[in-house]
């Protein structure tokens, strides 16, 4: 599945969008599949008790979409760390 990240996620990806291989077909799946692909965002994108981070925001097709939510597939997901600053 192609994901395409924004912020500081991109250090870990080095590209707008990453190739990850995705076994399920939930927003949860997709983000254990990028951190597995990607250990450097782990910290960036779930607490110590892998709980997506409350400031992480994931958009599946452009609407905001909850850990639980499908993914159907082709669609187009988007993830945006926690950022820091004012």
């Amino acid at each position: 599945m192609e994901v395409t990240v924004y912020g500081p996620l991109r250090a870990a990806t080095r590209a707008k969008t990453a190739d990850v291989p995705v076994d399920g077909d939930t927003v949860g799946a997709v983000i254990t599949a990028f951190v597995d692909a990607y250990p450097r965002a782990e910290s960036q994108l779930v607490d110590a008790d892998g709980a997506l981070r409350p400031s992480v925001r994931v958009m599946v097709d452009g609407a905001s979409a909850d850990r639980d939510e499908q993914v159907p597939p082709g669609a187009s997901v988007e993830l945006f760390p926690a950022m820091r600053g004012g």
